[in-house]
């Protein structure tokens, strides 16, 4: 069962260089981005940390570049989380590579974890997260930062 994102992985990389030649040019219209975590790294290690953030999420980027979306993962603690938010996408006009900011809210530690995030009030915070991405056609992959304490990197698809 572990090795099955490994499959998945491999099948979505296999597809993609079919798709990069129907692909439209999505600067000229927006898109949708599905998105999961691959690899976690906390900072800080700790016994107690979750490593695997079972990441799903849903984006919708406009072609101006603004975006909204959600996504739902295990936090540092294994506790199933939700963050809800928008922000704005820079693309290089060069290159395939982009940064991304996006704001909103995150629920999801409760309990002993309550404050282990800033201005958590009734289990819910605010938060800013930036991130730097690149993509190939249809598939992106980014580099997630998690305020100071940990660093994510997803890949997804682009539809």
């Amino acid at each position: 069962m572990k090795n099955l994102w490994i499959f998945g992985l491999l099948l979505l990389a296999q597809t993609a260089h079919a798709l990069v030649q129907d692909t439209p040019s999505q600067k000229d219209q927006g898109f949708w981005y599905l998105q999961t975590s691959v690899y976690t790294r906390h900072f800080s290690p700790d016994p107690e940390h979750n490593n695997n953030q079972d990441l799903i999420g849903l984006e919708r980027n406009e072609a101006s570049g603004w975006l909204f979306g959600g996504a739902t993962f295990r936090n540092s603690f294994s506790q199933r989380s939700y963050y809800a938010y928008a922000g704005k996408r820079f693309e290089s006009a060069d290159y395939p590579v982009y940064v991304k900011l996006t704001g909103g809210l995150l629920e999801g530690y409760h309990g002993e974890y309550q404050d282990k995030i800033p201005l958590n009030h009734f289990g819910i915070a605010p938060v800013i997260i930036p991130s730097v991405g690149a993509h190939y056609g249809p598939v992106a992959a980014e580099l997630v930062l998690l305020g100071f304490n940990a660093a994510m990197i997803t890949t997804g698809v682009r539809f």
